[in-house]
């Protein structure tokens, strides 16, 4: 019995040593969403992220901030995509009184779009949101761990047209392992990682499908000025544009609609000439000027300019 008694305190003595006492472990889990595929073309494609919906009862605005500025940080580390910030999207919304907050309809993803010269627009919502505790109790130890699981569906709107051209849908499961012995060690409250990991878990696997899916189409720019034979296009070296670069410009008419679900499918198109990109223009980064090498129309700011094929 005194042997039992020693081996207990001399173990408890062990468990003083709080670098000892205390297990955490957060381990994470990430539901693999359908994998689109498509060859990369052309330079960094240039989109939007509104702020994301909170369908869940936790959080408040609070978690469809999170998974937007989340997303947009993912986007923006991909180093795929030029990134329009959330709070000037907001800022043209509220000018133009449009929707907020992921409720935009297709005419006003169209409306943003040609704006600010966007591609698409990302809208979505945290859909599901929860943590529950899990854990054992045993004479002379316990083990208690809190489960985070999120799910997030996000909706990509191409501006030309109005049309979702990808629904994504992610899950993520984020756990916080703590330990203790004899009582000596954590009780745990609730931790608060937990929320951002499981919220970056559930999105992480949306950027490249987005990149994908966006390059099913020919890159494009606008043009934002134009004089002589010179185009100044709102994409530079941020954009990953080089000298020499090769472009065929468009002036964009009337809007052509499917007649059977009066959806925009494309626009008229009057060819306007070849332009090679020549230099950079000020210091944001997102100028570049090209040079005619055919023009058959004059440009102006608005029209659009793809990469020549």
């Amino acid at each position: 019995m005194k042997k039992i008694i020693a081996i207990v305190f001399g173990l408890a003595v062990v468990s003083c040593a709080p670098s000892k006492s205390i297990k955490m472990d957060h381990t994470t889990t990430v539901k693999e969403t359908e994998k689109v595929d498509a060859k990369y073309i052309g330079p960094k494609r240039r989109i939007g992220v509104v702020e994301f919906e909170n369908k869940t009862a936790y959080g408040q605005k609070r978690l469809g901030q999170a998974a937007s500025d989340i997303l947009i940080t993912e986007l923006v580390k991909s180093e795929k995509f030029i990134v329009v910030e959330r709070d000037r999207l907001e800022k043209i919304m509220a000018e133009q009184k449009l929707q907020q907050q992921g409720t935009i309809d297709p005419m006003t993803a169209v409306k943003l779009g040609q704006i600010l010269g966007l591609e698409a627009i990302v809208i979505g919502a945290v859909t599901e949101f929860g943590v529950k505790k899990e854990g054992s109790d045993y004479l002379i130890t316990q083990s208690k761990q809190q489960v985070a699981e999120v799910n997030v569906d996000i909706r990509v709107v191409d501006v030309q047209t109005g049309q979702v051209i990808l629904a994504d849908s992610g899950k993520g499961i984020t756990k916080s392992k703590k330990a203790s012995f004899l009582g000596m060690g954590t009780k745990g409250g609730y931790d608060e990682t937990l929320e951002g990991e499981a919220l970056r878990a559930a999105i992480v696997k949306f950027v490249d499908n987005i990149a994908n899916q966006l390059n099913k189409k020919p890159w494009s720019a606008t043009i934002a000025d134009a004089y002589g034979d010179e185009i100044y296009l709102n994409a530079g070296s941020n954009s990953n544009i080089n000298n020499g670069l090769k472009l065929s410009c468009f002036k964009q008419g009337k809007e052509i609609r499917d007649p059977k679900s009066n959806l925009i499918i494309g626009y008229r198109e009057e060819y306007l000439g070849d332009f090679e990109v020549i230099r950079y223009c000020g210091d944001s980064g997102d100028c570049s000027i090209a040079k005619a090498v055919k023009m058959e129309q004059t440009p102006k700011a608005g029209d659009i300019c793809r990469l020549k094929k």
